[in-house]
């Protein structure tokens, strides 16, 4: 009997210390679709939870309580003969040391996403061949996330996943699918080359500073905590000044906007009009929640 406990034990040991790296929950939306048999759909949805949840993404051991919070939301525009259209939103988070608070990393839509699946299909990744569009795409922001979230916790901690994304991409790239394309406007191909670019290295180190050296320090010194992420604000002004209109900072604030807003709200002030000065420039689209931000 001691034997089975140590056995059971062990067992319990094991798959704690060896959990798959990402805790996503995929759901699939097709009521744009005239199409009487939905079963399909819920078929696809539950391949694709087992698909990212199951398989084995790096060579890291991660913890249960190091899993990635993702969610993959697709919505589904047209399906015909094995074909479908639609789109998908993608959007991970992680935790801030000493809190419950979970703070959002990525906040993605994607508009071109289009593939062929047969029901029951096997949903197989294979990093040195392009097989599917569908697997290729989910392997591709699987392999962001991951990178995004390295790159939290220490400074281009995510550089060997982004380079998995980038290969993803130039696999993908003969297949004649949507959204791989280098000349096309927020691809995935442009997604994966600015994360990788030294032209774009401003917005790897403020994620690093404002998450690890902002946020993650919030509950102890609250005042430095937040003079950081204002100071990390900065870096996207030299950013602009090098690239305009650059494509990773929309990204940035599409994620974290209103958790700014948020932080800058009450507590230990800072020059809160400098802020919105700084924040109005980079992100002008976002205008009316800077003006939210009380003090």
């Amino acid at each position: 009997m001691r034997n089975f406990i140590l056995i059971l034990v062990f067992s319990f040991f094991m798959v704690s210390v060896s959990a798959q790296e990402m805790n996503c929950v995929v759901t699939i939306n097709a009521d744009q679709v005239s199409q009487t048999n939905q079963q399909i759909f819920k078929t696809l949805e539950r391949s694709l939870n087992d698909f990212i949840n199951k398989n084995k993404w790096t060579n890291r051991t991660f913890k249960e309580n190091e899993r990635i919070s993702s969610q993959m939301f697709i919505t589904i525009t047209n399906y015909e003969s094995n074909r479908f259209e639609g789109n998908i939103q993608i959007q991970s988070s992680r935790p801030v040391f000493n809190t419950s608070y979970e703070t959002p990393i990525f906040n993605y839509k994607d508009n071109q996403l289009n593939f062929e699946y047969i029901e029951f299909q096997p949903l197989v990744f294979n990093e040195n061949v392009f097989e599917s569009n569908l697997v290729s795409v989910v392997a591709f922001y699987v392999y962001t996330m991951l990178g995004l979230d390295a790159d939290t916790f220490s400074l281009e901690g995510g550089t060997e996943y982004f380079r998995k994304a980038q290969q993803i991409t130039t696999q993908a790239q003969s297949s004649n699918y949507a959204g791989w394309d280098q000349n096309s406007d927020r691809s995935r191909f442009e997604l994966v080359d600015n994360l990788l670019s030294n032209t774009y290295r401003e917005y790897r180190i403020a994620m690093y500073n404002y998450h690890r050296k902002g946020l993650d320090i919030l509950g102890d010194n609250n005042s430095t905590g937040k003079q950081v992420i204002a100071g990390t604000m900065k870096l996207f002004e030299t950013m602009i000044k090098r690239r305009p209109n650059a494509f990773l900072i929309q990204t940035f604030f599409d994620a974290k906007s209103d958790e700014i807003q948020n932080i800058f709200s009450d507590g230990p002030k800072v020059d809160i009009v400098q802020l919105k000065e700084t924040l109005n420039s980079i992100a002008p689209l976002y205008s009316s929640t800077w003006n939210d931000i009380k003090y």
